[in-house]
């Protein structure tokens, strides 16, 4: 019996705090997800970062949480890519989230996810070739495949 390989997610910071913030709601759903091993997370080092600051700023309770996810799901965590293929993006984005874009593209996930608006601009999707989809397409999308 051939096993399907598990979809994996790059998720962006926001969608990680907000699925730690609140339990209803798509990235809630997603963290469920990555808690039962139904998909595999994939993050950047710089969103692994990102997220632990502003869970220990905003909802220090959750940091336990954060922390048994991460033991749990085993995510595969991306290095900051060199400074010329960050560069490439900054035309269209911001220094710190061209870096997570390169990141993303470097893990060539099954989708990016996040719920910033600026990742979700056609242009960026059609550039980097990434599957960029805001937190309940990508719970859409993976209903659609169990």
């Amino acid at each position: 019996m051939v096993l399907e390989p598990r979809p994996r997610l790059f998720l962006d910071t926001n969608v990680l705090l907000s699925g730690f913030y609140s339990s209803q709601g798509a990235p809630a759903a997603l963290i469920d997800r990555i808690s039962e091993r139904a998909v595999s997370l994939v993050i950047s080092r710089q969103v692994l970062l990102e997220l632990i600051r502003a869970v220990g700023e905003k909802i220090p309770d959750k940091l336990p949480h954060v922390q048994r996810l991460m033991v749990r799901s085993r995510p595969e965590v991306w290095s900051t890519p060199p400074l010329d293929e960050v560069a490439r993006w900054t035309d269209l984005l911001s220094g710190p989230d061209a870096a997570i874009l390169a990141a993303a593209i470097a893990a060539k996930p099954d989708y990016f996810v996040t719920g910033d608006k600026r990742f979700l601009a056609p242009a960026i999707a059609e550039r980097s070739g990434l599957r960029i989809v805001a937190p309940a397409k990508a719970v859409e999308r993976l209903r659609g495949q169990g």
